[in-house]
């Protein structure tokens, strides 16, 4: 079992990240009967292996697209899936609470929804094994995956600013692939307590996960243009995540 935590001085810098232009593509796909549209966004060049990313509370913006071509340039097949069906795409606070609390409080369906991501994204690629990432409500989707045993065929699971908690009567099964765990050390929402908390779990599972706390980061420190965004955290964070898809995609977990 490998543990990592790393401490991270953190700055509001005022430059900003200028992600690459949209290159892939809008994917139709089912889940229970339902039409759902992800974004498909193929590696350059030969592929490293596929990369599923999951979406924040907004639903499949431009913003998970902008993170699934910079997988792409760097030489990973990258779907990013959609939790809300298609076309969904609340604007308004009430609306984002309203379709992440349906899927809270469902977990069945969010389990559903995630696979049909990522069915359609190993359909799509030809690859079978894969690495999921999400942000904020995404992370919610990815360890429910990861708790849910049924996946298989993953080589890891990361979670950038999401959300952690456990819920009652779930756990994480023997066996459960690597984690990598980014969180912001100023964080409200999902405090440090909870990634720590989280590591624990972990660690008395003997699952293997990284740990990186980026000092003065709030919560969604990697979102593009926002007030929140923290360049030095969201750059160290890409930069731990780039090192953990060299360590597990392409090998045993």
């Amino acid at each position: 079992m490998r543990a990592i935590t790393r401490l991270s001085i953190a700055a509001s810098l005022s430059t900003l990240f200028v992600a690459p232009a949209l290159a892939g593509e809008n994917v139709t796909y089912q889940a229970a009967g339902a039409d759902y549209e992800g974004y498909y966004a193929p590696a350059s060049g030969d592929a490293k292996g596929l990369v599923v990313v999951i979406h924040d509370w907004d639903g499949l913006t431009d913003y998970e697209k902008k993170r699934a071509d910079m997988l792409a340039e760097l030489g990973y097949n990258a779907f990013a899936l959609d939790l809300f069906g298609k076309g969904n795409r609340p604007e308004t606070i009430e609306g984002r609470r309203a379709e992440t609390g349906k899927l809270y409080e469902d977990r069945a369906a969010m389990l559903t929804r995630v696979t049909a991501g990522l069915d359609k994204a190993r359909e799509q690629s030809g690859a079978s094994q894969a690495v999921v990432m999400g942000y904020c409500f995404g992370g919610a989707g990815v360890l429910e995956l990861a708790r849910s045993g049924k996946a298989n065929d993953i080589a890891g699971y990361a979670t950038f600013h999401g959300t952690l908690a456990t819920p009652e009567g779930q756990s994480y099964p023997d066996g459960t692939a690597p984690f990598l765990i980014a969180q912001g050390g100023g964080d409200t929402s999902v405090t440090p307590s909870e990634a720590f908390e989280l590591s624990k779990t972990l660690e008395d599972k003997g699952i293997t996960y990284e740990l990186e706390v980026y000092s003065g980061a709030p919560h969604a420190f990697t979102v593009f243009g926002s007030d929140r965004y923290r360049e030095v955290a969201d750059e160290e964070s890409w930069e731990a995540f780039q090192s953990f898809l060299t360590r597990y995609l392409g090998k045993q977990s």
